[in-house]
């Protein structure tokens, strides 16, 4: 039912007293935010009735949809028993020791020690200070350098912005942690030039290299990366590229850090990116997928060799938060990943409605005017918008050709979310073969909207 009253005074103390994440709450402020009111598997309601199917799975989170019964029971029946307490003093419950089991059960490689944070941003300062503490452990503080790539986002908190690579977060709150390098992102199709993929991959994997001879091997405690990058406009490294990312890393003896925040929990058609794209790293961050949006919490997955310096070296590590290992949301992620497995939702992914979306939205879309480059790997898909076709020419400054197209799929019932020119997908992971239907034929006419507005 259009409720335009509640609407409207929802809108004006939004307008009165919150400030939202990466916006212009001015401009926001007068144009009047949508009123998300309910949700249930794939679809969202606003206030005024209109249903919208969430092709962003929330802010690419919500991987078992939403009115999940099993999770809100979760919450509830943990809240009554122990609603909170903290891990700091020698003390635990067996929600955050159960889900550290349950976490350790899925990693790859030896990722068998789970240390639990809030945030993915958590999870990426918990990195940080993670590798630098363990070379110190090592008798090599000067081994400390932390090598990231551009346009790689890794949270907003000084951490996570110093490491990623997004040059409007760089210029503002400012200055940056020291002690960051950059390297090129492996986007063949928008960077690659003449080159292959196979060569433009082995160029930018090699990049990490020459940037770790130039600052000194000694001196590089990890190097850290997406397994596909997401926030940056989901970016598929071309095939070879993590093979020899790894190489160099063993060869120079620098930890291997994964930012799976977005990758993980059946994202990519495995349980996490570095099963997917053949990586073993030393060290993973997680969070969103790991319960299903549904309460904050997050974790770093850590491998034997880090865990086993700190576990035998005679000192405390002086990091930690309020809410690591938070027991209701513990308890919500640990029914989130028993679920998953109870359904087959990794399979269901990787080898059904992952392989579905991937070849429906070729199918549909590769040949729009539109439409440079489709990519992607299981329910996670960028598609880069062009001017023309033939030589790839973007868009000008003066055409905002992702945002023009995101405000269209608003109006016809769809998220969809724009990087740049690049529009991107990553749908619940629940979403059936209809559902997909409709959201590849909400974006086409949205592409097709797009183009009659720029034509």
């Amino acid at each position: 039912m259009t409720d335009n009253t509640n609407t409207k005074a929802i809108q004006s103390l939004d307008a009165q007293h919150h400030l939202h994440p990466f916006t212009n709450t001015g401009a926001l402020n007068k144009k009047g935010p949508m009123v998300i009111d309910r949700a249930e598997g794939v679809y969202l309601w606003d206030s005024e009735g209109n249903k919208i199917l969430d092709g962003m799975a929330g802010l690419w989170c919500v991987n078992m949809g939403y009115g999940r019964k099993e999770l809100a029971d979760a919450a509830y029946q943990q809240m009554q028993q122990l609603p909170y307490y903290n891990t700091f003093f020698q003390t635990t419950h067996a929600p955050a020791a159960e889900l550290a089991k349950e976490i350790a059960s899925v990693t790859p490689g030896d990722l068998n020690h789970i240390f639990f944070a809030g945030s993915g941003s958590e999870a990426i300062d918990t990195i940080i200070r993670m590798v630098r503490q363990y070379w110190n452990i090592e008798g090599k503080p000067y081994k400390n350098i932390l090598i990231s790539r551009e346009n790689a986002y890794h949270g907003s908190t000084v951490g996570g912005t110093s490491l990623g690579g997004m040059g409007g977060m760089h210029g503002q709150g400012g200055p940056l942690l020291p002690g960051i390098e950059r390297i090129c992102q492996p986007y063949w199709y928008g960077e690659g030039g003449d080159l292959s993929e196979e060569a433009f991959g082995l160029k930018c994997a090699q990049a990490l290299e020459e940037k770790i001879l130039a600052v000194g091997p000694d001196n590089v405690a990890a190097f850290v990366a997406e397994p596909i990058q997401g926030a940056g406009g989901v970016i598929v490294p071309p095939a070879n590229y993590w093979a020899e990312i790894q190489r160099i890393c063993k060869k120079y003896d620098v930890l291997l850090a994964c930012d799976e925040v977005i990758c993980g929990f059946g994202r990519t058609g495995s349980w996490f990116g570095s099963d997917t794209l053949g990586i073993t790293p030393d060290i993973m961050s997680m969070a969103k997928g790991l319960s299903s949006g549904y309460l904050p919490i997050s974790a770093v997955a850590v491998g034997d060799r880090i865990s086993n310096a700190f576990i035998e070296h005679d000192d405390d590590f002086n990091h930690g938060f309020t809410y690591s290992g938070h027991p209701a949301s513990a308890a919500v992620a640990l029914a989130n990943i028993k679920l998953m497995k109870k359904e087959n939702i990794v399979e269901y992914v990787g080898k059904d409605i992952g392989p579905y979306l991937q070849k429906k939205l070729r199918d549909t879309l590769g040949d729009h005017p539109l439409v440079g480059h489709i990519e992607g790997m299981g329910l996670v898909a960028g598609i880069a918008l062009v001017k023309d076709k033939e030589t790839k020419e973007g868009f000008g400054d003066d055409i905002d050709i992702g945002m023009i197209c995101r405000d269209h799929c608003f109006e016809n019932g769809l998220i969809m979310r724009a990087v740049g020119s690049r529009m991107i997908l990553s749908p619940p992971l629940v979403i059936s073969h209809a559902e997909v239907d409709e959201l590849v034929e909400k974006a086409l006419l949205c592409f097709n909207l797009t183009l009659k507005s720029v034509s």
